[in-house]
């Protein structure tokens, strides 16, 4: 079937190559199949047309979805670096609020990156990113812009160990801001702090703020400590149970500032 529409189609344009031929008269028979072979023609040709249009839009659409992937991977880009810009920016915001804490309290200090905490969960401690190559020294004081941190416990060339205030290991010398009662604050369970060693006769009201005495030899008076949440006269003993609320969220710290000498001790005024 497909040889003998081949033959035909072969003998048609063998008779139409002699019909226009300049020196020969177009024959009937010509005629005949030019116009039966017309419409095969048309249809050819069409669908020659429609496979050009076809490949056309086919390497059209290749390159637009080329070009769709190409600005995908450049917009994600853009927002990654935005968000690396926003990043900067706020560690920038806050450095600057360390520096303002620093001059404020007139010493010398070092900032320093969280990088690590206690995986065991067997302390309360943070590594930071600053050693002694920086000046650091065991026993210094290390505060944020909300208050009070802990203490180096460990220093290595370039990193140190900080012991949080919220550690049971941790002892700080501390009094509340409006009443003058003094105690020792210490770490307690679920990242909790104890005022501990206040007599029951002392006033104590939730709310009150707890500062750091400046006797320890290590925080410099007025750092703030946190907000008294509990008081309690339960049970025997000679001493009230307060329960502190931290003024710094330890698991929230990204950067600390570390001072390196103690400042002139502050004055520290009552609530009221």
């Amino acid at each position: 079937m497909v040889l003998t529409t081949g033959l035909l189609v072969l003998l048609a344009l063998h008779l139409l190559s002699i019909g226009i031929r300049p020196e020969a008269r177009a024959s009937r028979p010509s005629l005949v199949l030019m116009e039966a072979f017309k419409p095969l023609l048309v249809v050819e040709s069409q669908m020659a047309d429609d496979a050009s249009d076809f490949l056309h839009n086919y390497f059209d659409l290749v390159g637009v979805r080329e070009e769709n992937l190409r600005l995908k991977q450049r917009l994600a880009q853009l927002e990654g670096q935005q968000r690396q810009m926003a990043e900067l920016e706020a560690e920038n915001h806050h450095l600057a609020d360390l520096l303002e804490l620093r001059d404020a309290l007139g010493t010398t200090a070092i900032a320093a990156n969280v990088i690590g905490s206690d995986a065991t969960g067997l302390s309360q401690t943070l590594m930071l990113s600053e050693g002694d190559r920086q000046g650091l020294r065991r026993d210094m004081a290390v505060i944020s812009i909300n208050g009070v941190v802990g203490k180096l416990i460990a220093v290595s060339h370039d990193a140190a160990r900080v012991l949080l205030i919220s550690d049971h290991n941790s002892a700080l010398d501390a009094f509340d801001q409006r009443s003058r009662a003094r105690g020792i604050i210490a770490g307690i369970v679920e990242d909790g702090l104890a005022m501990k060693y206040v007599e029951r006769s002392e006033d104590i009201k939730p709310g009150d703020m707890i500062v750091t005495s400046g006797m320890d030899g290590i925080f410099p008076r007025g750092l703030l400590v946190g907000t008294v949440a509990r008081v309690s006269r339960e049970g025997p003993g000679l001493f009230l149970n307060i329960e502190v609320k931290a003024a710094v969220d330890f698991r929230e710290l990204e950067q600390v500032m570390i001072l390196t000498t103690r400042p002139p001790a502050p004055s520290v005024q009552a609530n009221g």
